[in-house]
């Protein structure tokens, strides 16, 4: 009896002190993803008190529309356009703040604010940058004697307007990453790898990459999730276009639901992210085990 009285306190104490967080967690997650996913199941359009239920037609109608699979592509592009970039530059700016320069901890400040200034803001910033006419970026182009380009307003590259925004505003995050980690590589290694003639690029490659590789692994997850929900540089910059060339998931969800109130489908969408994300992570979890006794 003891024995059990005792487990049971364990359980409310445990109990206690997750409850402060599992309360917004249920509030703000848990329950929005619940009601999604009942409400993909109806027609309801966002406005009327009534609604029917439809099964599994909104995900049928989701799955054969072949804008959710341009969607879904212009995601993957996406995604892979911003991850590689913000890695490598990300990398090679932390090797920059990493060796032994005056005002490191200024430089490293100024790497980081763009992470921790609003996405709105930034994207309004690159908009006047990118603007066809007098902006910033065509002058540069024209000043190397380079033609200049529509940016935003082409189909042809809209979509590295958004992905050149991204990665300038994640380099710093993936920069104090790969900082943290090059601190925790063991100085020995390194002193082992000058004594048998490595330089600088050898050591790169035989201690630094492999000492940082969990770190890029989780950085590759969370740059590949950031990019299915991303929306504020998208609706700042492109509003999905031009003809849907910039149209992500998360896009495709805000105008099924709230341009054309669709909500049933538009949390079809959602689920449909929620699923893609849980795979992410299910993946981040199974894979970093190799990693855990480096």
């Amino acid at each position: 009896m003891e024995s059990i009285k005792t487990k049971s306190n364990k359980i409310m104490k445990i109990l206690l002190f997750t409850l402060p967080a599992m309360v917004p967690m249920f509030l703000f997650w848990i329950y929005p993803i619940l009601k999604s996913g009942w409400l993909s199941f109806t027609d309801w359009d966002y406005m009327s008190p009534s609604y029917s239920y439809v099964g599994t037609q909104n995900y049928t109608d989701v799955l054969t529309n072949d804008g959710f699979w341009s969607a879904l592509s212009n995601t993957a592009v996406f995604a892979i356009g911003t991850m590689i970039p913000t890695l490598v530059i990300g990398l090679f700016v932390a090797l920059l703040l990493n060796s032994k320069i005056k005002g490191k901890a200024f430089y490293r400040f100024l790497v980081f604010s763009p992470w921790i200034t609003p996405t709105v803001a930034v994207s309004i910033v690159w908009s006047w940058i990118f603007q066809p006419k007098g902006g910033f970026a065509n002058q540069l182009l024209e000043m190397m004697g380079l033609p200049g380009s529509q940016w935003m307003t082409s189909s042809k590259t809209a979509m590295l307007s958004v992905i050149i925004v991204t990665v300038w505003k994640g380099i710093g995050y993936s920069a104090i990453f790969y900082l943290v980690a090059m601190d925790k590589i063991p100085e020995e290694r390194y002193e082992a790898a000058a004594l048998d003639g490595a330089g600088f690029w050898q050591k790169l490659r035989y201690v630094t990459v492999p000492g940082i590789s969990p770190t890029t692994f989780f950085l590759t997850i969370i740059t590949m999730v950031d990019a299915l929900k991303a929306y504020d540089q998208i609706q700042i910059l492109t509003q999905g276009g031009p003809s849907g060339s910039t149209r992500t998931l998360t896009y495709l969800f805000y105008q099924l639901g709230f341009e054309q109130f669709k909500m049933g489908q538009a949390s079809a969408v959602a689920i449909i992210i929620v699923f893609i994300t849980v795979v992410l992570s299910v993946a981040q979890f199974k894979l970093s085990k190799k990693w855990v006794n480096y």
